[in-house]
């Protein structure tokens, strides 16, 4: 039987495009079985004809019917309903808890949950609304004008005008590089992983500040090393357990935020950072010096690579929180022995990193208006910070360290309230928490919470936590 040309619904006054509107209603009707398997479709002429549209737009249809696998095309006889359209729901995620790493990866999974959480004071990036994304599309559209083909390899080491451009931005932080000491990477958490593969062996010991950020552990972990936690203190880890962990572990590396930690938000002082190195010097531990927040610092803090230079000293970087966490770009600084050796691990494991998304970022960075467009993130979370943090405390929690910069805050819950607890009865408010047994072995980390003060800024969130506080405080007292 074939289906008829009178069959297809169809109107010129409606705004979607006329493809779209033969593939969603071709999509319609096989899934509600008005046409069934194994019905022929009419031909690109007769319902181009019939309906008074291009052959082209009848063609452009059929061939998405086709890659969605509603209908077939066999060569010379026509176009076919499939004998078993894909009209059945699809299971689109797996069960997650059947990793066995299923608990360091929970918080990142719930992270990218859109559908269950609709607010994130938990997350670890801004809110997509204060990013904004028109000049990533205007970037973009001069991508798809510019003559360089898309099809091809980029350089091993990355997009040589990006890195000569990164190397100016390290000279304001009194880092001095060349451009072939910069290894462009995937993201921060890819420049991490070749790092790790470079320096670092199942069983090898590997410091790692206390509190500290998750993933650290989760890679280690995923390496066969063991994490020697350091406790942070605002100005730097603790000299005495650093040093006792020197002397007892024999560590190959120590992992640190320097510059506004997370989750703390604190950024090592001078004094704390030279003891630091000189006593990663005697042990002949290397240092991966994660900065990732750069450019919410308004400070200009001290850096280690601009005091140790890169003998022992790996920088990691990142474009990804102040532009988009989807066009993720990373970098890693180094000496050139190990950038060579980094290049090759990042070659063999993932090939060139994408010349296209690295040459938006050049054109983002190089446009004039990033600079802008930080400043103003950063006024705006200045803006937010004091008074997001004074309705915390009017909550009952306790806010330890007032951060200079950046959208991180490490809170002590009320008394008798724990994380866990608290975050399970915030989530059955669409209210995604980050409870501090992600980023702490100490005893006290389930008393603690990392709040993102950029996702505060909706009502909705405070009724839902005020809501979960409430239950959590019920259920401590029975």
């Amino acid at each position: 039987m074939t289906i008829s040309a009178a069959d297809w619904a169809f109107d010129k006054a409606d705004n979607q495009p006329f493809v779209e509107q033969l593939v969603r209603h071709a999509t319609q009707a096989i899934g509600e079985g008005r046409w069934k398997p194994g019905e022929k479709l009419p031909s690109i002429r007769a319902l181009a004809e019939q309906l008074a549209v291009s052959r082209f737009t009848v063609a452009d249809a059929y061939e998405r019917l086709v890659a969605a696998g509603l209908v077939v095309s066999r060569q010379g006889s026509g176009v076919y309903v499939a004998r078993s359209p894909q009209t059945r729901r699809l299971v689109l995620e797996v069960d997650a808890s059947a990793s066995a790493m299923a608990q360091e990866v929970a918080l990142l999974r719930q992270v990218m949950d859109t559908e269950r959480f609709r607010y994130k004071p938990g997350s670890g990036c801004l809110p997509a609304d204060w990013l904004g994304d028109q000049d990533i599309r205007s970037a973009l559209r001069e991508l798809a004008r510019q003559p360089a083909p898309l099809t091809e390899y980029g350089t091993a080491q990355g997009h040589p005008a990006l890195r000569s451009q990164l190397v100016l931005r390290l000279e304001q932080l009194n880092i001095q590089v060349d451009p072939s000491q910069i290894l462009m990477t995937a993201s921060a958490s890819h420049g991490l992983d070749l790092v790790l593969r470079a320096l670092v062996r199942p069983g090898d010991r590997v410091l790692v500040d206390d509190p500290g950020f998750y993933n650290f552990l989760t890679l280690l972990r995923l390496m066969g090393a063991v994490p020697v936690p350091v406790p942070r203190r605002l100005e730097g880890p603790d000299l005495a357990l650093l040093r006792q962990a020197l002397a007892e572990h024999q560590p190959v590396l120590y992992i640190t935020n320097s510059v506004l930690s997370n989750p703390v938000g604190a950024s090592v002082g001078r004094g704390r950072a030279y003891k630091v190195l000189s006593l990663l010097a005697e042990h002949g531990c290397w240092l991966l010096e994660d900065d990732i927040y750069a450019d919410f610092d308004p400070q200009q803090s001290l850096r280690y690579a601009s005091l140790a230079g890169f003998e022992r000293t790996l920088y990691l970087g990142s474009l990804s929180k102040t532009l988009s966490a989807d066009f993720r770009v990373g970098f890693i600084a180094g000496n050139p022995a190990m950038i060579a050796e980094l290049t090759d691990i990042k070659l063999i494991t993932g090939m060139s990193t994408p010349t296209s998304t690295e040459t938006i970022m050049y054109r983002l960075l190089t446009g004039g208006r990033y600079r802008r467009h930080v400043e103003q993130l950063r006024r705006r979370l200045d803006e937010v910070r004091e008074p997001t943090l004074g309705r915390f405390e009017a909550m009952g929690f306790r806010v330890e360290h007032r951060p200079a910069g950046g959208f991180f805050c490490w809170l002590r819950l009320p008394d008798g309230i724990g994380a866990g607890r608290l975050t399970s009865l915030a989530a059955e408010q669409n209210l995604l928490l980050a409870p501090g047994r992600h980023f702490s072995r100490q005893p006290e980390a389930d008393s603690h919470v990392r709040i993102n003060i950029a996702h505060c800024q909706h009502e909705a969130v405070w009724r839902g936590l005020d809501k979960a506080l409430e239950q959590a405080a019920q259920s401590a007292a029975n």
